[in-house]
């Protein structure tokens, strides 16, 4: 099982942690070097977001028509391309289409992991397998941290470095992934009204999840130095604590199988939900409560949603992930823009808070005939 986790493990990490969540830890400095106000900073993470859902609908195609290692690559080169680009940004426009691009590799990435999952993994280690690719936000999270403290003023330079750890995932996955990944599916006229009914609820679901925990993503480092005066040590710290806590995300899959698909949902979402109210709340133990609690459930609910999406479509994984993480991304999209629009109209404070009783109407979500295939451990 390893054999194929680990090199996802690190392609997840690089496509999400760094070259999509990574902007909101260096939002001051790239604000501060390029003059960005809080609703630019929103609108091109929100860009970010956006072209992760482009990529999640082109995403079954291309492994149809390539194959899984093609699209693996596809991710790892628009990381790369993507974070140089960032890198090199000279301002406010070429900093938007950069992170368009380094947004695309993670819209490709979870789908096609899937595919590698149930492709190559027994049936039992699957749920496990699906899980732990899924921590390798974590792992890019915990990362990314002490890169940002050793180039604390020099935002470009961290960049240029997950440009290269990048490329070296890239290779790796090229070397580990066999070149006959291509999905045995046969090429059929996909009824998407039938899978959209059948997955609307679960669909609903992601949305919700993606409108609130895009304001924690976007704007957590910002708000602690505004607000709280934080030092850049002490904000890196909450970050990384944050990557450090979601790796217990990774037992998903066991807390799947003993609790089943609608238990774990609707804990992990109340628990998401106050961390981000937990953060409005001054004092060293809440704030970094909240840091602890976000990364803990976002990457537990995130493989929530992986595995209830291969629930539904057994037979077709890939396409489930894209459907779920489709409706994620557009929440996450429309919700870094209304974000930073909110802040600008109000405050910080009142921005988590909104966002907070935002996560709680997912709570209202109903799970009844979803024909859900649970699977036993």
């Amino acid at each position: 099982m390893w054999k194929f986790v680990m090199p996802g493990i690190a392609m997840i990490g690089v496509t999400y942690a760094f070259a999509r969540f990574s902007f909101g830890l260096f939002l001051p400095q790239i604000s501060s070097t390029l003059n960005l106000t809080e609703s630019l900073a929103g609108s091109i993470s929100s860009v970010a977001f956006l072209s992760y859902t482009v990529a999640l609908i082109t995403s079954s195609f291309l492994i149809q028509k390539w194959g899984s290692l093609r699209v693996i690559q596809f991710a790892g080169m628009s990381a790369v391309l993507g974070l140089l680009g960032i890198a090199f940004s000279n301002g406010y426009y070429m900093l938007l289409f950069s992170s368009f691009v380094a947004g695309l590799g993670s819209g490709w990435s979870s789908p096609v992991y899937a595919q590698v999952a149930i492709t190559h993994l027994k049936e039992l280690d699957r749920d496990r397998g699906n899980t732990w690719m899924n921590t390798g936000t974590s792992f890019g999270l915990i990362l990314s941290g002490p890169i940002a403290l050793l180039f604390t003023e020099h935002w470009r330079l961290s960049y240029l470095l997950f440009a290269a750890i990048a490329f070296v995932v890239l290779v790796w996955n090229t070397k580990v992934i066999p070149k006959e990944g291509k999905s045995s599916s046969k090429r059929e006229n996909i009824q998407w009204f039938s899978l959209l009914k059948r997955a609307k609820l679960m669909l609903l679901a992601s949305f919700i999840v993606g409108l609130s925990s895009s304001f924690f993503w976007t704007f957590s480092r910002s708000f602690l130095a505004v607000e709280y005066q934080m030092s850049n040590f002490e904000s890196v710290f909450f970050w990384v604590l944050m990557g450090v806590s979601g790796i217990i995300g990774g037992l998903a899959g066991g807390f799947i199988s003993k609790g089943g698909i609608e238990l774990s949902f609707r804990v992990t979402l109340l628990l998401m939900s106050t961390a981000l109210l937990l953060i409005t709340i001054p004092g060293a133990v809440t704030i970094y409560s909240s840091s602890v609690l976000f990364g803990i459930t976002y990457i537990c609910m995130t493989g929530i949603l992986i595995v209830w999406s291969t629930r539904i479509f057994p037979d077709r994984p890939s396409i489930g992930v894209s459907l779920s993480f489709f409706l994620l991304g557009i929440g996450q999209s429309l919700g870094s823009s209304i974000g930073g629009t909110v802040i600008e109209a109000t405050s910080y404070p009142l921005g988590f808070i909104v966002f907070f009783l935002i996560g709680l109407l997912g709570m209202f979500v109903p799970f009844r005939n979803q024909n859900i295939k649970e699977v036993s451990a």
